[in-house]
């Protein structure tokens, strides 16, 4: 079985198979654990059944992805099982393969990809334009997490090596506010 963790957002997301949570959470630190077990026996699975976790590496919010990446990393090397990466852009790109990814950041610019952009972040005048070369623009509607399992069996299936680090688009805001260089 493949657990499937996402803390990219507000909420925290858990697919197993093909069972789905969507947790409201004030402070997804705490919650993470508990609701993640709580999700693991509403299934009726324990942890000894999981073959590998998948994990949202981003783009999304920057603390969000930093605990799912590191609690789904210590859960894998806890199981001794492999925790593959799945980031929002292969979501998208899964059921709508010829699509102009476009997630508003929240910070006046926008997260995209296609199959022919690698991902970055573009002004709206920008998506505008390159949002033509697509036959359509998906982005503005939650990506479906549970095409995540079909994703990771696939990265399995082909000898998955990607680093699980988070998807940073941009400087974080401490890099932007502050010269790091100390001289």
């Amino acid at each position: 079985m493949i657990l499937v963790i996402n803390t990219s957002g507000n909420a925290l997301e858990f697919v197993l198979d093909d069972k789905y949570s969507h947790v409201d959470a004030d402070k997804q630190s705490v919650a993470l654990p508990v609701e993640c077990e709580r999700f693991l026996h509403e299934c009726g699975a324990d942890w000894r059944d999981l073959t590998a976790i998948g994990v949202v590496v981003g783009p999304g919010s920057f603390t969000g992805i930093r605990l799912g990446i590191a609690y789904a990393k210590g859960l894998a090397l806890g199981l001794n099982i492999p925790v593959v990466p799945v980031n929002a852009f292969e979501l998208y790109l899964h059921d709508t393969p010829d699509a102009f990814v476009a997630i508003d950041s929240g910070r006046g610019d926008f997260f995209v990809a296609s199959q022919t952009l690698a991902p970055c972040t573009m002004t709206i005048d920008d998506v505008e334009v390159k949002q033509m070369e697509c036959p359509r623009t998906v982005g503005h509607k939650p990506f479906n997490l549970k095409n995540a399992v079909s994703i990771v069996n696939n990265k399995l299936a082909n000898g998955n090596n990607e680093p699980v680090v988070p998807m940073y688009l941009r400087p974080s805001y401490a890099e932007q506010k502050h010269d790091c260089n100390v001289e």
